[in-house]
């Protein structure tokens, strides 16, 4: 029994006995700008919200547009029945004609008493009530001219336009019902959805602690790009731009508002929807990359990599990663800069085990395989005796 104890050695005890030292290829640690991506649950908002509301008091008489259409700024959308307005602007043209041939009256006497007064010939009192009286015409008229200005106001809103361009939803009044001025309810939504605003809300402690990272110059400050995953789970086509974070914390919730915008040319993005948005809110400049393949987990699921000492011997290091970064794992800690992380000839590698090491993916040596398999094909037979 002391010849299999004596062949499982250890592979410094071999390497002494001529056996070379199993090769193993490496990474040197590096330190690298990896982007911190944030993702957040937000909603879709209208670019533009308009209410369509009346001006005026009086019964519908038409809907001039087709609901779900699309309508531009000043489109007429609704028409109020215009009688009274059309004869309110009728009473006051004939008040501002009327008051301009009181007026035409007031200044010609006005003007004829002037010279008398000059002379004497009437009293001074006299023409200082008829200059009176035709300045008093005279305001009479700009009344009467600003009370039909403001009824043709009155019967221009008749017509109920578009306040801006976009896609108007259903007519929430009907023909023959009366508008006010004062009603709750409005005559029709319309919603500019091309750009399309995208709410999301982050907590606020997230939001400090990054806050506090960027000034002690932990972190750098990211790209304001932003990109959506829909309800379904796909990924919305086309690239937004964060626009700014509130200055208000909600007391609520503990979440801070961001505000991104998006291109909606097709209209795939409707008003309220559920999306994700990812971006990238921060880059660490000093972040640690390790490839997948050197990273392995104790069976308390503790990350652990294999690193080549001095001396050629191999160490065994635990890590915290927290997150994967292409093909590689971010660590948080464990690792220094130019430490030599194995990646390749992992299998059967044990702590203190004495290795060739060279970089990874370089050409292994012949000689070194051929006598590797000898051995392990000349202690088969040894083992099963």
């Amino acid at each position: 029994m002391a010849l299999p104890l004596a062949a499982c050695g250890s592979s410094a005890e071999q390497s002494g006995s001529g056996q070379p030292p199993p090769q193993v290829g490496y990474v040197l640690v590096k330190t690298s700008s990896v982007p911190e991506p944030v993702t957040l649950g937000g909603r879709t908002v209208a670019f533009e919200t308009s209410e369509v509301r009346p001006q005026v008091m009086g019964v519908i008489r038409r809907r001039l547009f087709s609901e779900g259409s699309y309508v531009r700024a000043g489109q007429p959308l609704f028409e109020i029945d215009p009688s009274l307005y059309r004869a309110a602007v009728n009473q006051a043209e004939a008040n501002l004609v009327s008051a301009q041939a009181s007026a035409e009256a007031a200044i010609a006497r006005a003007e004829r008493l002037k010279p008398l007064a000059q002379m004497e010939a009437v009293s001074q009192q006299e023409y200082t009530d008829a200059a009176a009286q035709a300045r008093v015409a005279r305001a009479v008229i700009a009344q009467n001219r600003a009370a039909l200005e403001t009824a043709r106001v009155n019967l221009r809103f008749t017509t109920v336009p578009a306040p801006i361009s976009g896609q108007i939803g259903r007519s929430l009044v009907t023909v023959g019902g009366l508008a006010s001025a004062g009603q709750e309810t409005p005559l029709a939504i319309i919603q500019r959805t091309d750009p399309m605003f995208v709410d999301m809300q982050q907590s606020a402690a997230d939001l400090v602690t990054m806050r506090r990272k960027l000034r002690d110059g932990g972190i750098a400050a990211g790209s304001t790009a932003v990109t959506l995953k829909l309800e379904d789970g796909s990924d919305y086509p086309l690239q937004g731009t964060v626009e700014f974070s509130e200055v208000t914390v909600n007391q609520q919730t503990g979440t801070v508002t961001l505000r991104a915008r998006f291109p909606n040319p097709e209209g795939l993005l409707l008003p309220g929807m559920f999306v994700n948005a990812v971006f990238n809110q921060a880059f660490d400049p000093n972040a640690i990359l390790v490839p997948q393949q050197a990273l392995r987990r104790d069976f308390d699921g503790s990350a652990f990599v294999m690193v080549v000492g001095k001396d050629d011997k191999v160490f065994r290091r635990k890590v915290n990663t927290s997150r994967t970064y292409g093909n590689s794992w971010v660590v948080t800690q464990g690792l220094a800069k130019n430490e030599k992380v194995i990646v390749q000839g992992l299998n059967g590698l044990k702590q203190g085990t004495l290795v060739k090491a060279v970089p990874a993916n370089a050409p292994q040596d012949p000689t070194v395989d051929r006598e590797q398999a000898a051995d392990a094909g000349a202690g088969a037979p040894k083992r099963s005796a």
